[in-house]
């Protein structure tokens, strides 16, 4: 049996698998190393997963692909599931393998996630030959949950939205500015938190605000990013929650930047086959 996993800094999913069939599923918090210490990410594996996890069988090997997995990250990760899973091939690598496998199969194109946070790679139908780093959510992440969830907050205390919208959004979540700045600049995992924000977004998705909103962020997403590898030839494939929910914001951009939209798909275990 083949444990295959694709974790970003929200949530993980699992997929257990015999051949050709998927034996169990099943979905625990995010594991992303570059931001989390060993000891959460072991409690994840200890007390969220082994639980829901059938394993009558030997376990062959393991396929984890997380956000944050670079070499003395992955190694980290690598060595907790050794720990847990003793006698399992173990293979951790980046989430971007994961999607650019998942979209692309075995054909050159230009995969992307657009989730809580954003990346991109040039794949040749091997191997990812080039990757524009997105710098993460303070940095980049153009067009992902957390810069969407970035702007609207400094929308609201910025009295930059209208009346109309401001209001429902205090309705809807009653914060004060200092409780905002708590939860981003004083507690764990403010990527994950601005994230929370879009849901409001998809709410009001037909506002003009919003729209323009969306745009701005997914129009800056493809010039910072996707222009950069100069393969306009290419088709762009997107996976992830936000490029899913949002996606004629995301073609509207896209033409606006003569980019070719592809698949798009919600998760990477939907064509768990490729990867």
């Amino acid at each position: 049996m083949k444990l295959i996993s694709d974790s970003g800094s929200t949530k993980t999913d699992w997929l257990l698998t015999d051949k050709d069939f998927v034996v169990a599923s099943c979905r625990t918090q995010g594991i992303n190393p570059f931001i989390q210490s060993e000891e959460f990410i072991e409690s994840v594996i200890r007390d969220e997963l082994l639980p829901q996890i059938p394993l009558n069988g030997f376990l062959s090997d393991i396929r984890f692909y997380g956000a944050g997995c670079r070499s003395k990250q992955g190694q980290m990760v690598h060595a907790i599931l050794s720990r847990h899973f003793s006698g399992a091939n173990i293979e951790v690598a980046s989430d971007m393998l994961c999607a650019a496998r998942a979209l692309c199969g075995h054909e050159a194109a230009i995969a992307c996630i657009l989730g809580t946070g954003a990346n991109s790679c040039l794949f040749d139908g091997t191997e990812i030959v080039n990757n524009i780093s997105p710098l993460g959510y303070i940095l980049g992440d153009e067009g992902s949950g957390a810069f969407l969830g970035k702007v609207l907050l400094a929308n609201v205390y910025k009295h930059l939205l209208s009346e109309e919208l401001a209001e429902d959004f205090r309705a809807v979540y009653s914060l004060t500015v200092d409780e905002v700045l708590q939860r981003v600049y004083r507690e764990p995992l403010p990527n994950r938190y601005l994230a929370s924000f879009t849901p409001f977004l998809k709410k009001h998705e037909s506002h003009p605000e919003i729209q323009q909103l969306l745009f701005s962020a997914f129009d800056s997403f493809f010039k910072r990013n996707i222009l950069a590898y100069h393969h306009p030839e290419l088709p762009v494939h997107f996976v992830g929650s936000i490029a899913y929910f949002f996606q004629n914001s995301l073609q509207e951009a896209a033409c606006h930047n003569n980019v070719n939209i592809g698949r798009i798909i919600r998760e990477p275990l939907e064509r768990w086959r490729n990867i």
